[in-house]
């Protein structure tokens, strides 16, 4: 019971993580009808932006505590990240609206392939050591045993957790209840209509783009936070298992993205914690990666529209 215990908590801690990235997939794609991917090296340039305004603050403000660091490091990541993700849909995908669906999506993995290779040469080859902020002291949740050890959550974990269940609340009353979020059902739903009622699609879609940028900063320094390191290539492997979870729960529906991240944050985990078990000591935990794909494939295949597959403008 205790190893369940600790596989759900590391699921949900995990498909936060996901969740958030999906966020930035299901939001344009639910506009624009386009997968962004170049959504998960936007994640690791937030990583890497917080990593330097930290060092650069603790060089130029040493008696500056660290929390504070962090946080005005993760504003700048944030910044840097709407900015960047407005360019790259400014520069690569604004001309392509309505050109064949294969030309976004080259586009995408040109700018990825792009961002990968700055950020190696402005940062490392190598994955930096990203610093421990928060207490990493783990907390048993469960009294456990000699043979069985208690389950254990961090502080780091639980902010992670906390933090992001906030921002996907936050993103849910700003897509229903404000005016922006009037705008990107509008857009959603017809760029042109929207367009006679005095909404400007290209702000709006420019927004969206923004939205997901923060959220990617975010996502990346929760990554880094909780593995204490980041790198480069950080970033391509969660967004590609960010966008699994988009397509399980049904991309283009924001509570979709939500739910999808936390079920394949579950099942990973899960699979992660019994395929030795299951296998007989064949495949271990290393292996964990497999259960993102084999649930992609299952969804396209069985219900290609995932588990709430309608759109933004349809159901935010």
């Amino acid at each position: 019971m205790d190893t369940l215990i600790q596989q759900i908590i590391n699921g949900v801690m995990l498909g936060s993580i996901y969740a958030l990235i999906a966020l930035g997939y299901t939001m344009v794609y639910g506009i624009l009808r386009i997968i962004n991917f170049a959504h998960g090296d936007i994640l690791m340039v937030g990583a890497l932006t917080t990593l330097s305004g930290m060092h650069a603050l603790n060089a130029h403000f040493p008696t500056l505590p660290p929390l504070a660091q962090l946080g005005l490091a993760l504003l700048l990541a944030m910044t840097v990240c709407a900015l960047l993700a407005m360019a790259v849909e400014r520069f690569a995908y604004r001309r392509l609206r309505n050109a064949p669906r294969l030309a976004p999506l080259i586009s995408g993995i040109g700018v990825s392939v792009l961002l990968q290779t700055v950020a190696m040469i402005v940062w490392s080859r190598n994955p930096l050591m990203f610093p421990q902020i928060l207490p990493m002291d783990p907390i048993a949740v469960t009294h456990g045993s000699a043979a069985h050890p208690p389950a254990l959550v961090t502080v780091t974990g639980i902010v992670t957790v906390a933090l992001a269940l906030t921002v996907m609340l936050g993103l849910w009353l700003l897509v229903e209840y404000t005016r922006l979020g009037r705008g990107m059902r509008a857009v959603a739903e017809n760029p042109r209509i929207a367009t006679l009622m005095g909404v400007n699609p290209n702000a709006i879609i420019a927004l969206t783009f923004a939205i997901g940028g923060v959220f990617a900063a975010l996502a990346g320094v929760m990554m880094a936070s909780n593995y204490g390191s980041a790198g480069f290539s950080m970033g391509f492997l969660p967004g590609i298992k960010a966008f699994t979870a988009a397509v399980l729960g049904g991309i283009g529906n924001i509570r979709g993205a939500m739910i999808g991240g936390l079920l394949l944050g579950l099942i990973e985990s899960l699979g992660a914690g019994y395929l030795g078990d299951l296998t007989h000591g064949v495949f271990g935990s290393n292996y964990q990666d497999i259960f993102a794909f084999m649930v992609l494939i299952l969804v396209l295949v069985f219900r290609p529209a995932g588990l709430l597959g309608e759109r933004v403008a349809h159901r935010a």
